[in-house]
């Protein structure tokens, strides 16, 4: 199993309850049910407010290199992704479990 963290950093200026960062975490939040490859979906706002905290985080899991190949090609992921990067900048780690 490969593991897939990542952690998303809005932008300066950049508020959580503005629309289209609302309609991109909505967009994570559906890619569970959505993805195939997906064994585990989970994401969330952080709920702590430190200068060195990030503000949004993804922690899923995939069977094997393949299948995180897969997730990162599929469309809805791709959409997904494509809205947060109007607004946020982030950092991803994979490792096998």
């Amino acid at each position: 199993m490969i593991r897939h963290l990542v952690l998303f950093k809005l932008n300066e200026g950049v508020e959580r309850d503005e629309p289209r960062v609302r309609a991109g975490a909505k967009a994570f939040e559906e890619l569970g049910g959505v993805v195939p490859e997906l064994e585990f979906w989970e994401c969330a706002w952080n709920i702590t407010d430190r200068p060195i905290a990030y503000d949004f985080a993804i922690n899923s899991a995939v069977q094997d290199r393949d299948a995180l190949k897969r997730y990162i090609e599929h469309p809805a992921h791709q959409a997904a992704a494509g809205q947060w990067r109007e607004f946020a900048t982030w950092v991803i780690a994979d490792y096998e479990f």
